[in-house]
């Protein structure tokens, strides 16, 4: 049966909205009044339910669809709770979060207990087949239905977000989000409050914003852009499935254990006070997989310029380097680099997190010999914008 509503003096008619990765999200359509009077008939208006305005307050444990008088957009789950062993669902689990189990355990814990707490992007990567990342996150989907949803990267990068806005997960499956803006995008989303909301013909609203990042990727190295300072990211490299867990019926096998799973859930003891704003230490969280990614994610340029730099602390045998952007400008030209000072100062300022200064500085510009066979530093003074490296970050890199 439809199902209508009226928020404020508009009506709406609730729908479940297409999106292109198959899933659907449920979505209120304004509805004009004289339609509904034309299909149902003007008795049916008495009927539909009237609400103040739009609420968006997310709870699992005790769930309510009106909050004095306004409607919630969130969207109440329709779980069984059975005390009992869900063997399939605890294998399956320790097979996505390996020897940091009882950390996804606390993850998927604070999801529903405290669904308004701040957590790491979770990053399910592996360049092999058959690792069980697309079933984590339809297993996710049974869990919390209507409050999660399944995007491709189209829809992260639109700029029409209210499919997924008000959702509580915001999984995107194969993400290639290789871009700087999108990591600045999707660092800013996973820390914020609040977020400005917008639709087709629709002027924007700023709304609370809860939403936690899952992302899947088959790349492993460079699905994403990020820094070697990034703290936001929890990325976990998944093995292939063994033969004896290869399991075509795999999720419905966890859906036939999910009263017990969300029992289990509902009731366990947290292993992880909180420590950050985000719950977890970055300690807890760093993976291999993530240094993986911090390297994958540097930029040619960006590689140019460290190895460009190692080279002048050993050519040079010192401790501090000082250049300004066209400085390393120059010193690139020489190898048939071609950039801009711009380019660099930025590289320089995101990738090796350094801030220039404006003065005299010293900088290192050649090696030479005496005529007595000693070596000779040829050293300039010049003035400028400069940015100082030091050679102990860069043999931390």
């Amino acid at each position: 049966m439809d199902e209508y509503v009226r928020i404020g003096v508009e009506y709406f008619k609730v729908a479940n909205r297409p999106l292109s990765s198959g899933d659907t999200s449920k979505t209120l359509l304004k509805w004009r009044q004289g339609a509904i009077t034309t299909d149902k008939g003007s008795e049916f208006l008495k009927n539909i339910k009237k609400y103040d305005g739009f609420v968006t307050i997310p709870s699992n444990d005790n769930y309510q669809k009106e909050i004095k008088g306004f409607y919630n957009k969130y969207e109440e789950t329709n779980h069984s709770f059975k005390k009992g062993l869900f063997p399939q669902t605890e294998n399956f689990l320790k097979h996505i979060f390996g020897d940091q189990y009882e950390l996804g355990l606390d993850y998927l814990t604070i999801l529903w207990r405290f669904p308004e707490e701040i957590l790491p992007i979770l990053c399910l990567v592996s360049s092999e087949r058959k690792t069980g990342k697309t079933t984590f996150l339809n297993w996710l989907k049974l869990v919390f239905q209507g409050n999660m949803t399944i995007n491709k990267n189209e829809d992260f990068r639109s700029r029409f977000n209210l499919d997924w806005t008000s959702k509580l997960i915001i999984a995107v499956d194969e993400v290639l989000l290789d871009r700087k803006e999108d990591s600045e995008r999707l660092k800013n989303l996973s820390t914020s409050r609040s977020y400005k909301t917008e639709a087709k013909g629709v002027d924007k609203i700023e709304d609370v914003f809860f939403g936690k990042f899952i992302l899947c990727s088959n790349n492993e190295n460079n699905f994403i852009v990020i820094d070697k300072q990034e703290i936001r990211y929890w990325v976990r490299k998944l093995p292939t499935l063994s033969d004896s867990d290869e399991n075509p019926n795999l999720l419905d096998d966890l859906r036939g254990e999910l009263k017990y799973f969300m029992h289990f859930i509902k009731t366990r003891e947290m292993v992880s006070p909180k420590k950050t704003r985000m719950w977890f230490t970055k300690e807890q969280v760093y993976t291999d997989a993530l240094g993986n990614l911090i390297q994958g994610s540097k930029t040619t340029l960006n590689k140019e310029i460290t190895e460009l730099i190692k080279d002048r602390f050993i050519l040079f045998d010192v401790d501090e380097l000082k250049y300004t952007s066209g400085d390393i400008v120059d010193i690139l030209g020489e190898t048939k680099i071609r950039t801009r000072k711009s380019e660099v100062a930025e590289v320089l300022r995101s990738s090796f997190s350094l801030e220039d200064k404006n003065g005299s500085y010293t900088k290192y510009v050649n090696v030479d010999y005496t005529n007595d066979g000693k070596i000779y530093v040829e050293k300039l003074s010049s003035k400028g914008r400069y940015f100082t490296f030091l050679k102990k970050d860069l043999e931390a890199d």
